[in-house]
């Protein structure tokens, strides 16, 4: 059995620990979170006992020497819990964000390097039926090559806690699920961004709860999305409302069941003939399961030392975006990513 401690016993910390003992490979050895309390309920909810439990993550890994680290911190926490499990020789798989900054982010990719340790990221909506399928269709040509990619994101959650102190809270803690869809769709990362951020007259959040962007693709790919956290009716899927267009043809994502396309059949004068195209179903190689999915994947990954598709020197691309739309949201410019995901990847050379 893999020996794992759990950092940050707040409310995804139980989807984690699900995910973790539902592989049949991984053993909770410890848990760990500021108020000691929230990691006693955990323990006693899953009837985790002769455990390690403290406020302090170091004394738990010196004690326990585990295999991994699961980080469920708040995302201005997440550099220095991270840095502390890799400092200890644990591998480690972190909620998203997987940092709070570039700085930081590209500061525990050059750590996991150094230290030969695994650092993955839960993008656990990678592991949906609906993107997986989407990626399989557009790499079969029935659409063409991508040329355009849009999105809708518009619901209204009343969190409380964290999220409604954060500022820019859409761009840096849910957005970038969306995100990094559309880079997992165009196998890409995003070259420049030009992007508005607001807080409409009913928010409730501190800040950043509505944004719009465009973002610069290679080949001329343009991704755009509109967004807000405090858009009451007719809401979307968390997933959000896709249409992805191609050079032949349209696909549209409704971000649950409804998948559905058309391909030109024939060229006409004004509009060209079409024709709907079957999106095919899963394949029995696509990896799906949200959590579970990730979580399986890092423990295989563990097991035969290979990288999982979420890994941390591929993930800070989707956060390049994420801080990318920020930056040109604060200063009103648009704002070239090369830079940094080169860095990123001179950083690994």
């Amino acid at each position: 059995m893999l020996r794992a401690v759990l950092v940050g016993c707040g409310a995804m910390s139980k989807t984690n620990i699900e995910a973790a003992l539902a592989t049949g490979d991984v053993e909770i050895v410890g848990l760990v979170d500021i108020e000691r309390a929230n990691a006693d309920a955990r323990a006693a909810e899953f009837v985790l006992t002769g455990i390690d439990i403290d406020v302090d993550l170091a004394g738990v890994l010196q004690r326990t020497k585990p295999d991994f680290v699961i980080d469920v911190v708040v995302p201005q926490a997440r550099f220095a819990v991270a840095s502390c499990a890799l400092a200890h020789g644990c591998d480690l798989i972190s909620e998203k964000p997987m940092a709070d900054s570039m700085d930081h982010a590209a500061a525990l990719v050059e750590a996991a390097r150094t230290s030969g340790r695994l650092h993955a990221v839960v993008q656990n909506r990678r592991y949906i039926e609906g993107v997986r399928r989407i990626r399989r269709f557009i790499n079969s040509g029935a659409i063409g090559r991508v040329t355009s990619l849009h999105c809708d994101f518009f619901l209204a959650p009343h969190f409380g806690g964290f999220r409604e102190a954060m500022e820019h809270v859409l761009l840096l803690d849910m957005a970038i699920h969306t995100f990094d869809a559309a880079r997992y769709f165009v196998d890409d990362a995003a070259r420049a961004v030009y992007c508005r951020e607001w807080s409409p007259a009913n928010s409730w959040y501190a800040g950043g709860s509505s944004a719009t962007a465009m973002f610069e693709f290679g080949n001329d790919v343009v991704f755009t999305y509109r967004g807000s956290w405090c858009a009451d009716g007719l809401r979307t899927s968390w997933e959000s409302a896709w249409r992805i267009v191609g050079e032949r043809g349209t696909l549209i994502w409704d971000g649950e069941e409804n998948l559905v396309a058309e391909a030109v059949s024939a060229t006409g004068d004004f509009f060209s003939e079409v024709e709907t195209v079957a999106v095919p179903p899963l394949d029995p190689a696509d990896r799906i399961g949200g959590h579970h999915g990730v979580m399986q994947d890092f423990v295989a990954s563990l097991r035969n030392r290979s990288e999982p598709e979420t890994v941390g020197h591929e993930n800070i691309k989707s956060l390049a975006m994420v801080f990318g739309a920020i930056e040109s949201a604060e200063t009103g410019r648009r704002i070239e990513l090369t830079d940094a995901t080169a860095q990123e990847a001179r950083n690994l050379q």
